[in-house]
């Protein structure tokens, strides 16, 4: 390999732009218009615009990346993690492209992807497994039965899933039919497939997973474990290297299961297999990711090995650097920086990163996207950094995270640091170690002020035109930002767009994240209570419910599909003896670009 074309965005495209210069590869970086500023376009060798505004016609539109690397001359490719990095379709493009693919074959992404399919695998080599549906399941009722059945709680997940997306968790009969289908929708928005199955939930379990690295000769090792318990909607926030409180016994039979899994089907490249440790010591097969890991550096630290250079050595044929591994060096726990309000509820954030003061010091490693002045778009996902803390013991990362968590300062965009600062003096996490999955939802209990709101940023969008230069003809892209210094543009540049709500109307129903509105649950005029769930929205292929904020008669706004700022006025509540105060009319359109 001499050029890789990077299929992704943000903190990862930065990690491996960094891994590429150190093994002598030639970087090339695809953007979105809202990336055309970012991080990883700058640091790139080579950046190439994708012209697309949303993921879907951007980072994951597979015939305008194979078209990017053919242009840019690269003769490999690789995925990252999210967007296509699961998809066997992708890989498959990639190596009918003539181009390397840097990861599994498609067939094995294709087998484990399908979690029903990894399912028969974990039961063929004897990897511990709870009950589960016999395949894929077609409505909720296949759901309630399974519930009443096995009882509950039950995990009703997407069969081409990951990453916490297009998984629910059922703890009440009369909420599976509604969770079955947001985790259906969710799966079709993050995967484009919306099969599901159903299997027993593990309830208040450990997340543990082992890394493996599998080469072309045969060699199939784990290079060590990892605990990935402190999560909020199924999505990681804190993770640690080697899983910590675990019985010989224990590591020994995760160890085995995920060499047994990956080896039967034939992996290549690095994955890693994921288990529930239940409080009662049951362990659990959950599924196979089949690309790198966001928390991958943890066990890069604690292991000395570069995951992502190995990686690009498997995929040349090469074997894996070392044959066996020693016991793990020391500790490390990585911190996610989302770009979101813990103090309302993880709320997701975008706008412009006004400070960035980053930490620094013995054991302190940060891998980030994201620097002063960098915009966060509302269309992508919420991670922008990773800070990795190692110390010679458990004790010792702890107490540089503390430090590092102190000096480590960003503003202008909510996020998830002081979360950190809290987990890191809680005795569940720092002494007794008695975080689960749910811990967050049901045993933290520390209240965090909510932070400032951002300041709204223009859209980050690009006009573009072609104009001719020495007789060739040649397209530009100029930015929104410097448009806007030329007054109001033609009429078909218009769209609509709710008006904001200064917060104090009580009747206002209010988008409570920015992005897109999937669906009204209600219709116009209906009659509603307090907490009735209105609407559903998708920002960064999460879910979020819209709430009746008072009881009342629903007027609304907002059209279904329609993209939204946060706090946009989608719908007004009148009391239900009157009329919503204002009309139905549809709003002013603003004019944008």
């Amino acid at each position: 390999m001499k050029k890789v074309l990077i299929a992704n965005r943000g903190e990862i495209a930065v990690r491996i732009i960094r891994a590429c210069k150190d093994y002598g590869l030639t970087s090339v970086a695809v953007y979105a218009d809202a990336d055309s500023d970012a991080l990883f376009v700058a640091m790139a060798d080579e950046a190439y615009a994708l012209n697309g505004t949303t993921a879907r016609d951007s980072y994951l539109d597979i015939g305008k990346l194979i078209a990017v690397a053919k242009r840019a001359d690269a003769d490999a490719v690789h995925p990252g993690y999210g967007f296509l990095s699961e998809r066997a379709e992708f890989a498959e493009a990639v190596i009918g492209a003539g181009l390397t693919w840097i990861g599994p074959d498609p067939k094995v992404i294709e087998a484990l992807g399908d979690k029903l399919e990894a399912r028969r695998i974990a039961q063929k080599v004897g990897a511990p497994l709870v009950s589960g549906s016999d395949g894929a399941i077609s409505s909720s009722a296949e759901a309630l039965a399974f519930a009443r059945n096995f009882g509950l709680p039950i995990a009703i997940k997407a069969a081409h899933g990951g990453g916490g997306r297009g998984l629910k968790i059922a703890r009440r009969l009369d909420e599976v039919e509604d969770l079955f289908l947001s985790a259906t929708r969710e799966a079709v928005a993050a995967f484009g497939r919306g099969e599901c199955y159903v299997e027993q939930f593990l309830d208040r379990p450990r997340h543990i997973e082992a890394q493996v690295l599998a080469d072309r000769l045969g060699n199939v090792l784990v290079v060590g474990t990892r605990d990935c318990s402190l999560q909020r909607r199924n999505q990681k926030l804190v993770e640690e290297a080697p899983a910590p409180f675990l019985s010989a016994e224990q590591r020994e039979t995760i160890h085995k299961a995920a060499r047994d899994i990956c080896a039967e089907a034939g992996y290549t490249g690095a994955g890693t297999v994921e288990f529930l440790l239940s409080a009662d010591g049951v362990i659990s097969f959950l599924e196979v990711n089949t690309r790198l890991q966001v928390e991958h550096p943890v066990t890069e630290e604690t292991t000395g090995l570069d995951l992502v250079v190995e990686q690009f050595r498997i995929a040349e044929g090469l074997p894996i650097s070392v044959t066996e591994m020693t016991e793990p060096r020391g500790h490390a726990i990585e911190f996610r920086i989302n770009m979101e309000d813990p103090g309302r509820g993880f709320l997701p954030s975008a706008g412009e990163i006004t400070t960035f003061a980053a930490p620094g010091g013995p054991g302190v490693r940060l891998d980030s996207g994201i620097a002063r002045g960098s915009i966060i778009p509302p269309m992508f996902d919420s991670l922008a950094a990773k800070l990795i803390v190692w110390g010679a013991t458990r004790e010792q990362a702890i107490a540089r995270a503390r430090r590092a968590l102190g000096e480590f300062e960003i503003g202008g965009v909510p996020s998830v640091l002081p979360f950190h600062r809290a987990v890191i003096e809680h005795p569940d996490f720092a002494s007794d170690f008695r975080v689960h999955t749910r811990w967050i939802e049901t045993d933290f209990t520390e209240a965090l002020e909510a932070a400032s709101r951002p300041v709204p940023v223009a859209d980050a969008g690009l006009l573009r035109g072609h104009v001719e230069i020495d007789g060739k003809r040649v397209e530009i892209g100029i930015p929104d930002a410097f448009l806007r210094l030329l007054g109001p543009m033609p009429a078909s540049s218009v769209r609509s767009t709710v008006q904001e709500s200064d917060g104090i109307d009580s009747e206002a129903v209010l988008a409570p994240v920015p992005g897109v509105l999937v669906q009204w649950n209600v219709a116009d005029g209906a009659i509603v209570k307090t907490g009735d769930v209105l609407a559903v929205m998708e920002v960064m292929k999460m879910e979020t419910a819209v709430t009746a904020p008072v009881p009342g008669v629903l007027t609304i706004l907002a059209e279904a599909g329609s993209s939204q700022t946060a706090g946009a006025v989608l719908a007004r509540i009148a009391g239900e003896s009157g009329a919503a105060k204002t009309s139905t009319a549809q709003p002013k359109p603003e004019t944008r670009i």
